[in-house]
């Protein structure tokens, strides 16, 4: 991974706090969740992404699943999921993702995938294969799908419209300033006509942004708006954590009281649902949101 030599974005080590712990998941039902991710060949980016959450929403019934494979074709410097050429997607991917659900028994399945500009279609048929075998295999279950952008191609867009998803997620990840330094090819502007074009179709919507990577409060307000505008009901605010050493550097670890003042924020902004904690993330409490 090649990082450009930023000095707004790379800082010394700055130590975590005490209160940012991890909840270690519960042995049993981990191995079993384990499991069964294994015997059907599926990749969950509770795991690929280093999710802090992993063990509470497993516990929960709540699962999220990277379809597509485990490699990226973009290469975003907050994300630890592996970058690279992709293998060809697995024909018998939604198939297996829905054989997970239904021995899982997840009341609340988040799909998600890699970005795959190799395709002609971003992957979007498998989505759209994937979210149907579900309905069909385990119509009690419901489902957020949290997608890539698809270059704001809106005919692929609607393919995951039409399979019936209850919740659709697009991310922004950051504001608007620091976007083109943590994402790579992603632009902010494109992003919002992916939530626009969402809502526009009466989808309930929804997107998540990480701090403490250098933003200022004002540029948190002005995303906030920015999201309401295109019609996002949902946001999620959550803290930035570097997956590794070659990842972009924490600018500041913030507060439990600063997310609790940005969720009230939001939510007097007009957001139907927000979760803002440090170590909130894209699926956390998503069966909420349904």
């Amino acid at each position: 991974m090649s990082i450009k030599n930023d000095s707004s974005l790379h800082n010394e080590y700055i130590k975590k706090p005490e209160w940012l712990r991890i909840k270690l998941p519960d042995a049993d039902h981990y191995s079993k969740v384990k499991g069964v991710l294994k015997d059907n060949h599926l990749h969950t980016i509770c795991e690929s992404g280093s999710c802090p959450n992993k063990g509470e929403c497993w516990n929960a019934g709540t699962a999220t699943f990277m379809i597509l494979g485990d490699t990226c074709t973009r290469n975003c410097r907050f994300c630890n999921v592996k970058s690279g050429k992709p293998l060809e997607p697995d024909p018998d991917e939604p198939q297996s993702v829905a054989d997970a659900v239904e021995k899982m028994k997840i009341k609340h399945c988040v799909l998600t995938s890699v970005d795959r500009d190799d395709l002609e279609d971003g992957g979007a048929g498998i989505w759209d294969e994937t979210i149907k075998k579900i309905k069909k295999q385990s119509p009690l279950t419901t489902i957020e799908a949290l997608i890539p952008d698809f270059k704001g191609d809106e005919s692929q867009i609607h393919k995951i419209i039409d399979a019936g998803a209850d919740v659709i997620s697009h991310n922004l990840e950051t504001v608007k300033r620091l976007t083109s330094q943590v994402r790579t090819f992603a632009k902010y502007e494109v992003s919002l006509k992916v939530i626009e074009y969402l809502a526009s179709k009466g989808v309930r919507t929804k997107s998540g942004i990480m701090l403490g990577l250098g933003e200022k409060e004002e540029e948190i307000f002005e995303t906030m708006d920015d999201l309401l505008a295109a019609g996002c009901q949902i946001i999620t605010i959550g803290q930035y954590l570097q997956p590794t050493a070659r990842h972009l550097k924490v600018q500041k670890y913030v507060s439990p009281e600063d997310f609790t003042r940005y969720g009230d924020i939001a939510r007097e902004k007009g957001f139907l649902f927000a979760e803002s904690a440090p170590l909130v993330r894209s699926s956390y409490h998503a069966e909420k949101h349904v």
